[in-house]
Parts: structure tokens; C-alpha cells; sequence
């Protein structure tokens, strides 16, 4: 049921009322007490975030909404409150017609496979502990209609914990969702912002959700023809954040992953990073006598890595960002704050990409219903053809020239394929490798 980001997928079809209702039914039952929930601005946001808070109240939860805010946003405030858990209706990155439920734990962190095993095993056994008709859960709406309790919150702690430059040009492309806490925050701390895309719209009219280069380009345009240092964008839900440069560049997410991990680990220090990062993270960490480790795609993994006390820092080149000293969740305008702060530092952030050197890797996805065999099968044949085969997340494969992972997607049914090198040619041999792979355990499904 659950996925690398929790439950998602599309309204009416895989989240639904009932299934909302039910999720709510099981946290209860599972022992929270008090529940901070908060939506994304998704038209089904509303049905589905009302359906839960009957089922949290039907098991005897109470609740504290804090409306229609950022993830970590939300995530910051169960902590805050005090509560046992948190939820979010969003279907973050996804497209306007699906949208989810994603659970947090006390600390603000993403619930991870055991307690998202345990909830599961509550709605699909049906097995929920109701209330008596005088212990119904009670719901306070922290500050829902004038809409900001939550967020001015946020704002604070990000003021407070990042020394934010007064002097700078910042463009913040929002992706019609929820991340204004970002603009606010550099607005606030005297940056001359111009936001993009600002309106609150769960269909997303400006521009897709997912922060990509593609769905980017009006962004890098505007930074291009205007005096900004630097633009930020978010998604949907503002849990991921991407920048461009002064000259109207998308800089990679793993380019971004490279920058935050050098400056934030040191000697001694590990970063956390999923399989399909690049090379280009390892290489600028050993440059400080810092290492990365490993996990599976999914910010709950690199979350759970970074709590440890060793890891200084964890990201998803996709764009889930996680400062553990901080906050230990995704934490999109936190990111956004410490990009313009680095700005501000070294005077360009074109500058400091053009330093690090650029390695060639190739990512791409497969539509299929059948992602978990296919997988399978490709592990199957990797390991009896290649030497150094990994299967934490998926089929990693090391080779002389690079590396290509096979996985499939926590979230759509997709199998993504990442392949990368030091120059053009073996990349673009591995990743025809690994799409070969593929095509075989099709052929044999």
C-alpha cells in the first residue's frame, strides 16, 4: 500500500475516501493520540483530508489541522505541537490527478517500512479500535481561515537558523503550490524576491509540478533577463526544491547534492544518498575526507540514515534536501534559504557549478505494469553476468567504465533506469546495457 513517499496515486481509483477514512482509522488505533494534519492545494485535498480526520476522530485522535501548507511545514509542526503523529494529503511531484497520504512520526520524520507496514496490516485486516460515543476525537483548526500559524513558524525557524543575506535578487518559482514560506522568509530577511507562478492552484496550470529542467524553462528565462542571483522552485508541496543559476541554468540535482554535501560534511563525516546518485557527490566529498553511503531511493531512507550521529548531511538528487542538525525531514524552503545563503557567500552560484566537473549520466523510465518482475529478472541476469552486482534498491551494477541501476519506481508504475560514466561513450553504453536488460526480462515475463 504504501510506496517510497507513502500512499499515492490516482483520486478515485487507488486513494479514495474510504481509504483515507480508513489510514485515519489505523493511526488512532495504532496508538496516536493527537494527529497534526495539513493538505497540499489539490482540489481532492479537501475530500481526503476530511475523510481522515473522521477516521483519526472515530478511533478516539485528536487532531490539530493546520490546513493547506507546505509537507514541511507540517512536519515541523508535529513536533512543535507535541503530537504523536502527522499527516499530509499531497501527492507532492505527481500530477494533478493523483494525490496521496504521507505520515510522519513525533519527531517530524517520515514514517519508515515497519510502522508503514503496521498501518497497512490495520486497513487491510479492516482491525480498528472505535471510540464510545463520549471519547470522539476533538479537532482544533490552528488558524486554518486567516492560514499561516503553521507557516509563520516555519518562516521563523528559517530566519533563525540560516544567516540570510539583505542584499540579493531571488527568483522563487512556486509551481502554483504551497511553498510561499519561501518567498516570506527571504522577503522578510530583505531580499528583493520575485515569485513566479504564486497562485495557489492544485491543477497546476502554470507549469507541471515536478521541479524538472523541462518544466522549468519559463523560470531560467526570467532569471536570464533580469538582475537576479539565483532562482529557487518547488513542487507541489514545496518538500523539494531546485535552483538556477545566474545565467538562467537549471543546475542539477546532483550538482545541488554535490555543493550542499562538500560544505555541510568534513573529515570523518557521511553523507546519506540514494543509489542513483552520481559519482560527481563521491568525488567532491573525498575532496574533504568525507564519504557518502548509500540507500534506497525514498527520503524516509535517507532520513533514517541521517539521524545517525556520523551523517552530517542527506539528499535525493531529485531534490529532497535534509539537514539533520535542522529538521529531520525534506525540507524544500529550508533548502531554498541555505542556496541564497551560499549565494550570498561566494558571490555566484554559477560560479561554484562550473567548478565541479561534469559526468555524463543517462536517466530514463519504462512504463510497465509487471516493474517488480522485471526487476527481479534483471537482477537475476546481472549476477550471473557481472561481478559487482547490488540489489539494496533495485540492480546496481559496477563496471570498470561506470555504473547503471535498474529500479523500480515507489511511486508510479514505472522501472527508472540511471547509467552513468566519466565520458559520453561508456555512458551511453551502459545505458543501453541496462535498457537491453530490460527488454529481456520483458521478453521473458
Amino acid at each position: 500500500m504504501f510506496g517510497t513517499s507513502g500512499v499515492r496515486g490516482p483520486v478515485g481509483e487507488d486513494v479514495t475516501a474510504d481509504l483515507a477514512l480508513d489510514v485515519g482509522r489505523a493511526l488512532a488505533t495504532d496508538g496516536a493520540e493527537t494527529v497534526v494534519v495539513g493538505r497540499d492545494a489539490r482540489d481532492s485535498g479537501r475530500m481526503l483530508s476530511r475523510a481522515l480526520v473522521a477516521g483519526l476522530t472515530e478511533c478516539g485522535a485528536d487532531v490539530v489541522d493546520v490546513g493547506v501548507e507546505a509537507t514541511p511545514t507540517v512536519a515541523r509542526a508535529v513536533a512543535r505541537e507535541g503530537a504523536d503523529a502527522g499527516v499530509v494529503v499531497t501527492a507532492s511531484h505527481n500530477p494533478a490527478p493523483d494525490n496521496g497520504i504521507k505520515l510522519w512520526t513525533a519527531s517530524g520524520r517520515a514514517f519508515g517500512d515497519e510502522r508503514n507496514d503496521r498501518i497497512a496490516d490495520l486497513v487491510e485486516s479492516a482491525s480498528f479500535d472505535f471510540a464510545g460515543h463520549d471519547a470522539i476525537g476533538a479537532v482544533e483548526q490552528r488558524d486554518v481561515v486567516a492560514g499561516g500559524d503553521a507557516r509563520r513558524r516555519h518562516e521563523r525557524a528559517l530566519r533563525e537558523s540560516v544567516s540570510l543575506p539583505d542584499d540579493l535578487s531571488v527568483v522563487v518559482d512556486l509551481g502554483n503550490g504551497v511553498g510561499r514560506v519561501t518567498a516570506d522568509a527571504l522577503h522578510a530577511a530583505g531580499c528583493d524576491v520575485e515569485t513566479l507562478n504564486a497562485q495557489r492552484d492544485g491543477r497546476f496550470p502554470g507549469r507541471p509540478s515536478e521541479p524538472t529542467a523541462a518544466n522549468c524553462e519559463t523560470a531560467c528565462e526570467v532569471v536570464a533577463a533580469t538582475d537576479a542571483d539565483l532562482g529557487v522552485v518547488h513542487d507541489g508541496d514545496a518538500d523539494r526544491m531546485m535552483a538556477i543559476d545566474e545565467r538562467g541554468r537549471f543546475v542539477s540535482g546532483d550538482a545541488l547534492l554535490a555543493l550542499f554535501a562538500r560544505r555541510e560534511a568534513g573529515a570523518g563525516d557521511r553523507v546519506a544518498v540514494p543509489v542513483d546518485t552520481s559519482l560527481l557527490v563521491a568525488d567532491a566529498l573525498a575532496e574533504v575526507e568525507a564519504e557518502v553511503t548509500y540507500t534506497p531511493v525514498g527520503d524516509a531512507y535517507v532520513a533514517a540514515e541521517a539521524a545517525k550521529p556520523d551523517v552530517a548531511f542527506g539528499g535525493e538528487p531529485s531534490g529532497a534536501w535534509i539537514w539533520p542538525e535542522r529538521t529531520p525531514c525534506p525540507d524544500g524552503p529550508l533548502a531554498a534559504c541555505m542556496l541564497t545563503a551560499i549565494a550570498g557567500e561566494v558571490g555566484s552560484l554559477a560560479a561554484l557549478v562550473d567548478d565541479l566537473p561534469e559526468y555524463p549520466i543517462r536517466r530514463d523510465s519504462v512504463r510497465t505494469d509487471a516493474k517488480t518482475a522485471i526487476v527481479e529478472r534483471v537482477g537475476e541476469v546481472a549476477a550471473a553476468e557481472y561481478d559487482d552486482v547490488s540489489t539494496l534498491d533495485g540492480v546496481r551494477v559496477e563496471t570498470d567504465g561506470g555504473w547503471f541501476l535498474v529500479r523500480a519506481s515507489g511511486t508510479e508504475p514505472l522501472v527508472r533506469i540511471t547509467a552513468e560514466a566519466r565520458d559520453e561513450a561508456d555512458a551511453d553504453a551502459l545505458f543501453e546495457t541496462a535498457r537491453d536488460l530490460i527488454e529481456r526480462a520483458r521478453d521473458a515475463a
